[in-house]
């Protein structure tokens, strides 16, 4: 008897026993929460030559964690490798040898194949968005899910992870209303859904509606964050929203706490942590000793920096603020090794990631003119290192600041006046009231 998926995809090499533990761990994955770790684990334990758990496995560890999980990520990957596949599991399999060689945009295009032969493939459709956020694809965060939406209904136990990820492409490509509607209504699925409790949040910082996003993010905690793996990204929302009504003491209780208490050294936390410094960095809050605390994280994994542009340029929000000159001049030479390096990240440095943050140092040492054309022009095309409209909005800010310093105050005027169409109060107004 063959063992099969939600999707009815048969799973090579998996017992019943197995293939439950896999479902569930699939499903915790889609949440982001509860212990994939563990179920998976305890399906390879039943089955060693389970392909597709091994492939799960990987997935869990290669992006956004820590160098030790990194390797784990790459060892289930040679496992997985050396298995017997099927058509469909040969697609995750290419995909995931791409993802090795830090090829996302190739890595995206055979995700984006195998869920076109394969609709239903849930793990492949959120392996696809995941490459479409890391090369900054707004169109395909959204499209992919798009074409598999015809052969999702309501009534399949996992059709809220694909609410949730068509919420996010939904909101990325600015379809506001609809992103918010989808992203409701997989919560109203699957509670526990933290990517599309995420994909509401961006929503409501796009719209700039603070307030709500307070209530939306406060509603049910318990919900978002317990077993989660993506709670710190989740706490940096709402974060975001008290930043933008000026509640900076709520932002550094949430940054002492829940954002950085636990001083995580995985990658997608510290992206988080710096960001949120920095943009109280930039308004003059004073941060104490908390950049010192953070740039020591970066400093203490620096042979994992070089990778990828769009998280190196986090470690250097840290090194800015903390005025680490040896460390700035050293990741400024990492970024220049990475512009001949393999993979899809000499673009990303050269395109984006060099350009802001030498931007960034020039901000840092008061050169806000040089920090001002560095940014300018960067900022249009800053997708193309990957993240989110709401985490590269910290491009624009700094670049608002670094004219307001410059006393280009006809720069700074029209700086403004854009931000104001688009965010028609909240952190525009704090920004004008705080430098006028």
């Amino acid at each position: 008897m063959q063992n099969r998926d939600l999707s009815g995809s048969v799973l090579s090499g998996a017992s019943a026993a197995a293939t439950e533990n896999y479902i569930a761990a699939v499903e915790a994955y889609h949440c982001f929460a509860g212990d994939a770790g563990g179920l998976i684990e305890a399906a390879i334990a039943d089955s060693p030559a389970f392909t597709m758990a091994h492939v799960l496995k990987a997935y869990l560890h290669l992006v956004g964690s820590n160098a030790a999980a990194v390797q784990v990520g790459v060892e289930a990957a040679a496992t997985a490798l050396s298995l017997p596949a099927n058509d469909r599991e040969q697609g995750h399999l290419a995909g995931l040898q791409k993802m090795l060689s830090g090829e996302y945009r190739a890595a995206g295009r055979i995700f984006e194949d195998l869920t076109i032969a394969h609709p239903k493939d849930a793990l492949g459709l959120q392996a696809g968005q995941l490459m479409d956020f890391l090369t900054g694809d707004s169109r395909m965060l959204r499209d992919r899910i798009g074409r598999a939406a015809p052969y999702w209904d309501p009534g399949r136990p996992d059709y809220h992870a694909v609410l949730g990820m068509l919420a996010f492409g939904l909101e990325e490509t600015g379809l506001y209303d609809r992103a918010e509607a989808a992203g409701r209504q997989a919560i109203d699925l699957q509670p526990r859904n933290g990517w599309a409790q995420h994909a509401v949040a961006h929503v409501l910082e796009m719209q700039d509606r603070r307030a709500d996003g307070i209530i939306w993010m406060r509603a049910d905690i318990d919900a978002w964050t317990r077993e989660s793996f993506f709670a710190v990204h989740n706490w940096w929302h709402l974060a975001l929203f008290h930043l933008g009504l000026g509640e900076v003491d709520e932002v550094l209780k949430l940054y002492d706490g829940p954002i950085w208490g636990a001083k995580s050294d995985m990658a997608f936390d510290l992206v988080d942590a710096s960001a949120l410094l920095w943009r109280l960095w930039v308004r003059g809050v004073d941060l104490g000793n908390r950049w010192n605390e953070l740039a020591d994280v970066y400093q203490a994994r620096a042979d994992t920096l070089g990778a990828y542009a769009f998280d190196d340029t986090h470690a250097m929000l840290s090194f800015v603020g903390a005025g680490r000159m040896d460390a700035i001049q050293a990741l400024l030479e990492t970024q220049q090794a990475a512009l001949k390096g393999p993979g899809d990240n000499a673009s990303f440095t050269g395109e984006v990631g060099l350009p802001v943050m030498e931007g960034l140092v020039a901000f840092g040492a008061g050169n806000y003119g040089l920090a001002v054309e560095r940014l300018r022009t960067v900022r249009n095309r800053s997708a193309r290192f990957g993240g989110s409209h709401a985490q590269r909005d910290l491009i624009d800010l700094t670049l608002i600041e670094a004219a307001t310093r410059n006393k280009d105050h006809d720069l700074r005027r029209a700086l403004i006046a854009e931000r104001a169409v688009a965010l028609p109060s909240g952190e525009t107004a704090s920004v004008l009231g705080r430098a006028a």
